[in-house]
């Protein structure tokens, strides 16, 4: 993949950078981790500009959260979570998946929309219980440009320090991802246990 996602970039320029970050949000197996650093690396080859790949990498980001939004808005929870169920896997994506997403987007509201793009675990499953709650197209435009441009920043600046190094990137984000959706989880299993014990006592 790597030589894929390497060729493109070198042979389709800033084009070929909206176009894979468009494909990592309908595609989740394909990485932002690996696309936007290598990106920053051929900034520091000469080859692009810095400002310029962030520009297209969140340009291609938004753009592939579209079709998750409107998946949600138009096809509606319990059809879209039984197609999930039967052939998710293909996308590494389950009903368990929605039901956490569309519970922290009940928990934060539109900000989740914000955070959930800086977590590789929720950040393109986050655009679909968005559409589920019915949230303003330009709400979910506003909130999902912010959090992409710091997520694909940090990663094409993080490519343009490292270098040659840059697949280091992905190698020390990937066990801070699991802690963060680790802490996400737990501060909602709190949260809801919390729910239902008032709702009992009540």
């Amino acid at each position: 993949m790597l030589d894929w996602i390497t060729n493109i970039i070198s042979s389709m320029g800033y084009l070929g950078i909206v176009l894979l970050m468009l494909l990592e949000n309908i595609f989740p197996p394909i990485p932002s981790e690996v696309i936007m650093p290598l990106a920053g690396f051929t900034v520091q080859k000469g080859e692009l500009n810095l400002f310029l790949i962030i520009i297209a990498g969140t340009l291609g980001s938004v753009l592939g959260a579209f079709p998750w939004y409107y998946l949600g808005k138009f096809v509606g929870e319990n059809r879209l979570k039984n197609w999930i169920n039967r052939y998710g896997k293909w996308l590494t994506l389950s009903g368990n998946d929605i039901d956490k997403s569309k519970q922290w987007f009940k928990k934060y509201g539109n900000s989740i929309v914000l955070f959930g793009r800086l977590v590789p675990a929720i950040r393109t499953y986050i655009s679909i219980p968005a559409g589920f709650e019915e949230m303003g197209f330009l709400p979910f435009i506003l909130y999902s440009t912010i959090g992409t441009l710091i997520w694909v920043g940090f990663l094409s600046y993080a490519g343009y320090t490292l270098g040659q190094n840059y697949q280091l990137v992905k190698k020390y984000l990937t066990p801070i991802s699991i802690v963060v959706v680790v802490v996400l989880t737990i501060s909602l299993g709190i949260w809801l246990f919390r729910r239902y014990k008032q709702r009992h006592k009540n």
